[in-house]
């Protein structure tokens, strides 16, 4: 699988796999007792952490790359999902509040990948996605009331404004963001990303 693994932020993107930087400091910031787990490995050995943006064209080109390393690691390593809605991006936060509201009726794996496949219907607009991220819950089959109610709800807010302060501790600038096990993983292909998992594995 070929992967372009471009970072959307405020500056430039260049960058190495394995840099620990910051983020070793802020370990203990990077996944909270409410953060979303995509999948959990039983001996809690490695884990991935993905800072991203849902109307960021970067995480959604990288998605179907994170999804294959799921399966290939299925059983070994944990990915955890943080939020971090870039305000550059128009409707970013809504998405994130609209996944939130979601997570709430545990449908957060079906609307965030429901997010990337419909990133170009609503991505890169000046428009409120609001209706159209209404229609994504009734497709979920969500009940509608709870998840209108999540969605206006400020501690839901909150809830991502945290993901955001926390990865702005450990010096994300943009995204995609990974660490793996607390150090920042820049990854330039596939390839790379697998033999950083691989040697966090070996340890």
């Amino acid at each position: 699988m070929a992967v372009v693994f471009a970072v959307n932020r405020f500056g430039s993107s260049a960058g190495q796999p394995g840099n620990a930087g910051a983020a070793g400091a802020a370990a203990a910031q990077l996944v909270r007792p409410d953060s979303h787990r995509l999948q959990t490995a039983s001996d809690g050995k490695v884990t991935l952490v993905e800072f991203l943006d849902f109307e960021c064209e970067g995480c959604r080109a990288v998605f179907p790359a994170v999804e294959q390393l799921r399966k290939d690691y299925a059983g070994k390593v944990t990915f955890v999902v943080r939020y971090f809605p870039l305000p550059g991006h128009f409707n970013a936060e809504r998405a994130a509040r609209a996944v939130e509201a979601a997570a709430q009726q545990g449908k957060f794996e079906a609307m965030h990948r429901r997010m990337y496949e419909t990133q170009t219907q609503w991505g890169e607009k000046q428009v409120p996605a609001d209706d159209v991220f209404r229609g994504f819950a009734k497709d979920l089959g969500l009940e509608m009331a709870a998840w209108e109610k999540a969605y206006a709800d400020p501690a839901t807010l909150r809830r991502i404004k945290a993901d955001v302060a926390d990865g702005q501790a450990a010096g994300v600038e943009g995204t995609p963001a990974f660490f793996l096990n607390g150090s920042k993983l820049q990854p330039n292909s596939m390839e790379e990303f697998k033999a950083a998992i691989d040697a966090a594995l070996a340890q």
